[in-house]
């Protein structure tokens, strides 16, 4: 992959994860858990399947 792509991935990644941060903190102050743990699931399945791909991306990359 070229460096733009993983530049992106990387900010979208961090993008994410900061979301979900964000959204644990609010789920433990709100009363519609159901609504916000099914967001919190769908943004951690993103999150690591984007962090799954910069991880191979830069194994990858590596020069033995």
């Amino acid at each position: 992959m070229s460096t733009d792509i993983i530049s992106i991935v990387a900010i979208v990644s961090i993008v994410i994860w900061s979301a979900v941060s964000r959204e644990l903190v609010k789920s433990s102050k709100e009363n519609d858990k159901v609504k916000n743990g099914r967001k919190i699931i769908t943004l951690m399945y993103a999150g690591a399947l984007l962090t799954l791909l910069l991880t191979i991306s830069l194994f990858q990359n590596i020069q033995f």
